[in-house]
């Protein structure tokens, strides 16, 4: 198995103080203010960092580049925060990367990050520089919490009492068979690939299990996605891949060709429809985790014994 150095963050309890911050893009007001309300009835005490009628000078972005990177890293490096939650992905996270202070974040205490989809770039570099395993899951501002039941309570539970089996849905199934074991990576493959070269962001490590899904990306894009970090090494070292969902990407069929003849070769585990990603019910999963995949159990699913 791979070996982590990233430590695990308490569970959150009632009580506890979390920040919601907004390093992507804008945030409807609406779907915000649902989504803090169910913070609040797990007994959180909600902090925002930020106005969702603030703008930037370009529109898809929550605000300028510099204003949305002091609102996280002062979220992150406050005491009294457990947890920083980003409120919706849609594209920006990439542009904060070096203009945060690293050290000083890496210096702060343990907390736990979410997010998914844009904010990928986030977890990358914050849970290697940090230190930390990061929760990869439904934001606070989007249908997975304020209109997903199933989502809203994987998520609960991650942050106050993390599961230790993530189980795929009736769809989850092995295209290459096996078992592995070794330390969770990824996110959403087309930030992933964007990401690559980025100042402090590591290969995987020795026997990682690789997390990969996305949306909206033609089969023909994902085969380039696939090409880049097959390119540049970044499936070398890994010992299993699972994927979740890609919603909006063409024929499911047509995604599994493409993944089977990019990847399949690599001589690991391949599992596919594991629930995680841009998808009803979507699983919160943990990204920097020691974790054990079975693709030949009836049912895939991902072991998390730490």
């Amino acid at each position: 198995m791979g070996t982590s150095t990233r430590r695990a963050v308490r569970p959150l309890r009632a009580g506890d103080r979390v920040a919601v911050v907004a390093p992507a893009g804008p945030v409807s007001p609406r779907l915000l203010a649902r989504g803090v309300a169910v913070l609040e009835s797990w007994g959180l005490d909600v902090e925002l960092t930020f106005d969702a009628a603030q703008e930037g000078r370009l529109p898809y972005l929550a605000a300028d580049d510099d204003v949305r990177a002091q609102q996280l890293q002062r979220a992150w490096c406050d005491p009294d925060i457990d947890a920083v939650l980003c409120a919706r992905g849609g594209y920006g996270a990439l542009r904060v990367l070096d203009l945060l202070d690293w050290d000083a974040m890496a210096a702060a205490g343990p907390k736990h990050f979410v997010g998914s989809s844009d904010n990928t770039a986030l977890h990358a570099v914050l849970g290697a520089r940090c230190g930390l395993v990061t929760l990869f899951g439904p934001m606070v501002a989007t249908p997975a919490v304020t209109a997903d039941p199933d989502a809203r309570e994987g998520l609960r539970r991650a942050l106050f009492d993390p599961p230790t089996e993530l189980r795929g849905g009736p769809r989850a199934m092995a295209l290459v068979g096996g078992w592995a074991a070794g330390v969770t990576v990824g996110g959403t493959l087309s930030l992933l690939a964007s990401a690559l070269g980025a100042p402090g962001l590591p290969p995987p490590p020795d026997g990682a299990i690789a997390l990969l899904e996305d949306v909206t990306e033609s089969p023909y894009r994902i085969d380039r996605l696939l090409t880049q970090l097959l390119r540049a090494g970044w499936f070398d070292r890994v010992a299993g891949i699972a994927l979740g969902s890609w919603k909006e990407c063409g024929p499911p069929e047509e995604v599994r060709d493409v993944v089977l003849d990019r990847l399949g070769g690599l001589g690991v585990p391949l599992v596919e429809e594991l629930g995680f990603g841009h998808c009803r019910g979507q699983l919160t999963v943990p990204l920097g985790a020691e974790a054990e995949m079975d693709a030949d159990a009836p049912v895939p699913r991902l072991a998390l014994p730490n």
